[in-house]
Order: structure tokens, then C-alpha cells, then sequence
């Protein structure tokens, strides 16, 4: 998912944006000779995600500079320690400093955050996947960094898998199709291997949803007791996801419902920025 070519498209727009007519501080302050190392150091507890994105806001600055990482995506990282050096002509260190920091800060602001879900549910079946509520242009980023916490993706696009929700429902129900009717007509028209997962918001409308053969059905916003009926009541005949205002600390009750997935929005539409800092050594 996360190709050198999305990598390049999404730093090139970020650069772009930032310096549209180059950096005029750097053009005016420092020399063109002037060479600097820098070190992206962390200023708290986190997970590391974007190192590959980080490069590429130098490199694509200026082929001449150059970045080295401790270590790769995915590491857990303390407050204090160093997570990579930077070297290369100062202008374009300075230049690309807070595209590569406005990255990294990002993604590994998900990535922590996504560790800490991973940890909650701990011991239980249930795997914690994002959504699609992700930055417009920054999806294949965002779930890179989702994956780096120990989380797992859903679907990625409207293209990869059918999803009906209620709002579809609802465009059936008023052409007067049955739950089970509209489903089993979609299940026909589709490709054997396509994934159909229906989401319900009501106990009785599992047994309607299921009778169409679906692969997962979606539990949205149901209460504690009513998800650990809905698993019973799906009993193994798909996979039971819960969604819906997932919180970091009521995710542990969740999961031992035994639900399979749990989708958190949060993960991507809610996560802070790591608080990183790039700073120039001085010899």
C-alpha cells in the first residue's frame, strides 16, 4: 500500500505547498555552501511510522542529503532517544525540516496510538482495524502508520469490498425490498471472491442479514450485553465486527464479548501528533 510512488506524490504536494517559490529564509540566510546535520530526536514515549516518508521530504529537497535511522517502522522508542540523523546541504535541511517532521509526527502519532488499543485487547481474539475516516490524499500514510502499531486495515477503498449500511438499507427498504432480498440479488451480481459485510444496528436484524449468506456483519453502536447476544446469536456463521465510538478504555470490554474485529475510528481521525524535534548539532 504504501508504494515510493504514493511516498513521492504526497511529499512532493506537501513540499510544494510549503515553499511554492522556494524558502526565502534560507535564500537570504544561509550561505549555499553551508553544510548541517540534524537529529530527529524524541521528546516522548511513542512507535515509530513514516521513517520512508521522512527521507523523502530531504531527498526530494535535495538529492544531496542524506538520512539515517536507528531503526525501522514499527520500533517502540523512548523520550530522549535519538531516532535518526539528517546530513546534507543546510538550505535543504532546514527547508524540507517541517514537511519531514509534520509526517513523522503524524504517523507515528497513529501508530502509538493504535500500539496502545493493540495492548488493551490483549489476550482476546478480536484484531483492531482502522476506518476509512482518514486525511483526504494521506489514506495509504495513515494506514501504514495503523499497521505499525500492530493493527490490521479495512477495507481500503469503496473499490476493494461491499459494505452496506444503513443508509443503503434504507435505499432498499423504500423500494420495498426485503433485508435479505436486496442482499441476496447483490451477493449474485458479485465476483466470488468479493467480500459482503452488512452493518445492523438492531438485534433483529441479524438473523435477516445473515439468511443472505453475508461474510461479516458489523454490530454498530451496540450496548455491552447486546454485542455478547449478537455473537451468540451469529454463532460462527461470520465474522462479527463491532464499530462505533470505540474508546481506549472501553475497548478491553469489547473485545471480551468476542466480537472477531473491532474498528475504531479514532485511530486515524483522532490520534495527536508525537511530539518529535529535528535539532541541528552544533560542533
Amino acid at each position: 500500500m504504501l508504494t515510493a510512488a504514493t511516498v513521492t506524490s504526497a511529499v512532493a504536494a506537501a513540499l510544494a505547498e510549503d515553499a511554492p517559490w522556494g524558502d526565502v529564509t534560507c535564500e537570504t540566510f544561509v550561505p549555499p555552501s553551508a553544510t548541517a546535520t540534524a537529529q530527529l530526536r524524541a521528546r516522548s514515549d511513542g512507535v515509530l511510522a513514516g521513517a520512508e516518508v521522512f527521507t523523502a521530504a530531504f531527498t526530494l529537497t535535495d538529492p544531496h542529503t542524506s538520512v539515517t535511522f536507528a531503526a525501522g517502522d514499527g520500533i517502540h522508542f523512548a523520550g530522549g532517544d535519538v531516532l535518526a540523523e539528517v546530513s546534507g546541504p543546510a538550505r535543504a535541511v532546514l527547508q524540507a525540516e517541517r514537511i519531514g517532521l509534520n509526517f513523522v509526527q503524524r504517523m507515528s502519532g497513529i501508530a502509538t496510538l493504535t500500539s496502545r488499543y493493540v495492548a488493551e485487547v490483549a489476550g482476546t481474539k478480536a484484531r483492531i482495524v482502522d476506518t476509512r475516516k482518514t486525511t483526504p490524499g494521506l489514506r495509504a500514510l495513515e494506514r501504514h502508520a495503523v499497521r505499525c502499531g500492530g493493527g490490521h486495515n479495512h477495507r481500503f477503498s469503496l473499490s476493494d469490498a461491499v459494505m452496506v449500511k444503513d443508509n443503503h438499507l434504507a435505499v432498499a427498504a423504500a423500494q420495498g425490498l426485503s433485508v435479505t432480498d436486496a442482499l441476496q440479488a447483490a451477493r449474485v451480481r458479485l465476483g466470488h471472491t468479493t467480500h459482503l459485510e452488512v452493518e445492523v444496528d438492531s438485534l433483529d436484524q441479524i438473523e435477516p442479514v445473515l439468511a443472505a449468506g453475508v461474510d461479516t456483519i458489523m454490530l454498530d453502536n451496540f450496548s455491552l450485553p447486546d454485542l455478547r447476544t449478537g455473537v451468540e446469536l451469529v454463532a460462527g456463521r461470520a465474522i462479527v465486527e463491532a464499530s462505533g465510538t470505540i474508546r481506549l478504555e472501553t475497548v478491553r470490554a469489547v473485545a471480551e464479548t468476542g466480537v472477531d474485529v473491532i474498528s475504531v475510528g479514532a485511530l486515524t481521525h483522532s490520534a495527536p501528533a508525537l511530539d518529535l524535534g529535528l535539532d541541528v548539532v552544533v560542533a
